[in-house]
């Protein structure tokens, strides 16, 4: 056994750049693209693809060099997840919600060596270039509108000419090491400053492998791209529909009229999304809406989604599977994979099992929730919680730049997430928090995600996020941040927190009840949508709980004003502090 070898012929490095060459070879004449008028097909794609990492070859982009790209979920940057790694360079999509500081951050981190701008993103482009000072990228292109051209320049090149200048015949350059870099995403910066996690071709591999088979994703899929692509590469399916030979159908805004706009035109199946584009696809107006003739499989994650926010979202026709993953684990390593048996259960019911993060995807080695100071496991009693840790080729290769923060991250072996859960008998694990959002209330552990399912069961409720303030008898209590739906009437005055303590007095715990409520007209956000509690810890300092009882304020002194503006009364914080706060 010993004097077998490992050759070219047995072992070939896994990428998921093969995923786009056998779409070409198999798949050539199927839709690969629909961006509103334009469509292209497999073999097209490849061939666009061939010809764009030539050209930047010939920009003498090589191996490990950085090429940012500051676009919303359009061909071009569905193109670069292929042709940037086929040149050997490494990929980073930065978020285009970010503002031009950040930008500049990210670029000047990350080194970029090339920096493609979407028309739509020029001006805060400029705005990020001219805080660089003398380490600006040394090629900067333009990717202007392939459907409808806007003639608008920045940098010396556009990316439709580079895509035609390119060699069509370049098959790329050799991937020797499945551990090279082939992606460098930034995190969303919920609770620290954004880091750059680097992803390797294995990784980026195994993940897509994972998750296609673990959403059961079928041969031809139509997959709406309502996720951001920067979000993770897109949680690995930019890979993955090519793997499929699906179809991608590309909009520049998850606006509700786009989204059921596409669905109906294109006969989607599949798409992708946080949990608050639910809130998007609910609240449309009846001009915007579509009817949805056959079922569009939904995966969801980024943060857990409410039983009652899941019940809503399906009776519309979307079939939901819940997952569970970060930056750092290449997107989803935990996915709530459905058993027969519970479709005999009462809707409620299999909703809160939907809710569930699950079971790891299967090229995850490992999955458990540990006591990270023994590093014991927890009993699978669905009730111990611990830290939620994760091992496998899918994680990341580490922090670019930062071997202090990688070495925090991995522990004895484990990637430590920074999540609280428990595990359940049937081995199907649940978040209960983020181990900083933990609210420890007169030596209770109160989990802020329980208690946002059940203020997302009010009817009124858009938003719910809750964190801890300071209280003087328990050290912690609970305190409760929402945006209401407007009434009838156009009107949100009419919910007081009077209303939502009743709600939640019905449905908790005393010591769970939030001894505050503060409206606002949107809840702080980072740009990939998740709430910002760590913004929220903030104002919640200046709040003093002298006793158990829920504060008693005069009538509408936290109630939101009829105009949308949020509750101005937050003692020792700036008014207009809080107003910034609410448009983040």
């Amino acid at each position: 056994m010993d004097q077998l070898q490992k050759c070219d012929a047995n072992y070939v490095p896994l990428t998921p750049i093969t995923f786009l060459q056998r779409a070409s070879a198999v798949y050539a004449n199927r839709t690969s693209v629909i961006y509103e008028g334009t469509h292209f097909t497999w073999r097209q794609t490849y061939e666009r693809c061939c010809r764009l990492a030539d050209s930047l070859r010939s920009l003498n982009v090589g191996k490990n060099d950085v090429v940012s790209v500051l676009a919303p979920n359009i061909p071009a940057v569905y193109e670069m997840h292929f042709a940037v790694p086929m040149a050997g360079a490494v990929l980073n999509t930065i978020n285009t919600r970010l503002d031009a500081k950040s930008i500049a951050t990210i670029l000047s981190h990350s080194g970029a060596k090339v920096f493609f701008v979407d028309c739509q993103y020029k001006e805060v482009a400029d705005k990020a270039l001219s805080f660089l000072n003398g380490s600006v990228p040394s090629i900067i292109a333009t990717i202007d509108d392939v459907d409808t051209p806007t003639g608008v320049r920045l940098g010396q090149f556009e990316y439709e000419q580079l895509v035609q200048r390119g060699n069509p015949g370049y098959t790329g350059e050799l991937i020797r090491d499945e551990w090279d870099p082939i992606a460098l995403n930034y995190t969303s910066g919920t609770t620290s400053a954004p880091k750059g996690v680097v992803y390797s071709h294995r990784g980026a591999y195994l993940s897509t492998l994972s998750l296609i088979l673990g959403w059961e994703m079928g041969s031809a899929p139509v997959y709406l791209w309502s996720l951001p692509m920067f979000h993770c590469n897109g949680w690995t399916f930019t890979w993955g529909v090519a793997a499929r030979g699906g179809t991608n159908v590309c909009i520049r805004n998850t606006s509700a009229k786009d989204m059921y706009r596409a669905i109906a035109d294109h006969k989607v199946t599949h798409m992708c999304c946080a949990p608050i584009v639910f809130n998007i696809l609910l609240e449309a107006k009846p001009h915007e809406r579509r009817e949805i003739t056959s079922p569009v499989e939904i995966l969801t994650g980024g943060a857990p989604p409410p039983a009652p926010l899941l019940e809503k979202i399906e009776s519309l026709g979307f079939h939901v599977t819940h997952a569970y993953g970060l930056t750092e684990a290449t997107g989803p390593a935990l996915v709530c994979e459905w058993q027969t048996k519970w479709n005999k259960l009462p809707l409620q019911d299999q909703s809160k099992l939907k809710a569930r993060q699950g079971i790891s995807i299967l090229t995850l080695a490992d999955a458990d929730i540990k006591d990270l100071d023994t590093m014991a496991s927890m009993p699978r009693d669905g009730k111990t919680t611990g830290e939620i840790v994760l091992r496998g080729s899918s994680i990341m290769k580490g922090y670019f730049k930062d071997p202090e923060e990688t070495s925090r991250a991995f522990r004895n072996g484990w990637f430590v997430t920074g999540d609280v859960g428990v595990i359940h008998p049937d081995g199907y694990l649940e978040i209960k928090d983020r181990s900083k959002d933990v609210i420890i209330s007169g030596g209770e552990n109160i989990s802020s995600v329980e208690l946002e399912s059940v203020l997302y069961r009010h009817p009124r409720i858009l938003e719910a996020a809750v964190v801890a303030m300071p209280s003087r008898r328990w050290g912690e209590s609970p305190c409760a941040f929402i945006s209401v739906k407007m009434n009838s009437k156009g009107l949100t005055s009419d919910v007081k927190e009077s209303d939502i303590i009743a709600h939640c007095r019905k449905n908790l715990p005393s010591f769970m009840i939030p001894k505050r409520v503060e409206f606002m007209a949107e809840l702080p956000k980072t740009a990939t949508g998740k709430i910002q509690k760590f913004q929220l810890r903030e104002v919640a300092k200046n709040f003093a709980v002298s006793e158990s009882l829920p504060s008693k304020k005069p009538t509408g002194s936290s109630a939101p004003s009829v105009s949308g503006q949020v509750n101005t009364e937050v003692p020792g914080y700036a008014h207009e502090q809080v107003l910034a706060m609410s448009r983040l």
